[in-house]
């Protein structure tokens, strides 16, 4: 099992950049595909980006070539650098741990806000 705790969120205008980390807690960081996913109000949570225990990253169509994933294992932490920031990425921001075997942990979550 692991705990996960979000940090660097904010208030952001458009074209602007924030940088999400997210500090993990526990064992076997390692097994865990580690991801970022956002529910706007009225909205469905959604995939925002996944990275693999390797280091091979997934995005969102709508994030491909404004975010970037990373992870280091060996400090237990993933990141999710934000560019070219839109009002639509508004949403509050979730880490997210899964393993077939031990199952899927969350983040409280870190709010985003893109505005003027």
């Amino acid at each position: 099992q692991v705990r996960l705790v979000e940090s660097g969120g904010g208030l952001v205008q458009p074209g602007g950049s924030l940088r999400l980390s997210c500090a993990a807690s526990g064992s076997s960081f390692i097994l865990y595909t580690m991801g970022w996913y956002r529910q706007a109000p009225g909205k469905q949570r959604e995939l925002v980006a996944a990275i693999s225990s390797g280091g091979m990253p997934n995005y969102g169509d709508s994030v491909i070539g404004r975010f970037t994933i990373s992870r280091d294992n060996a400090k237990k932490t993933v990141h999710l650098q934000m560019n070219s920031l839109k009002p639509e990425d508004t949403a509050v921001y979730y880490c997210n741990a899964n393993d077939q075997w031990a199952g899927s942990y969350w983040g409280q979550g870190t709010q985003v806000t893109v505005s003027s």
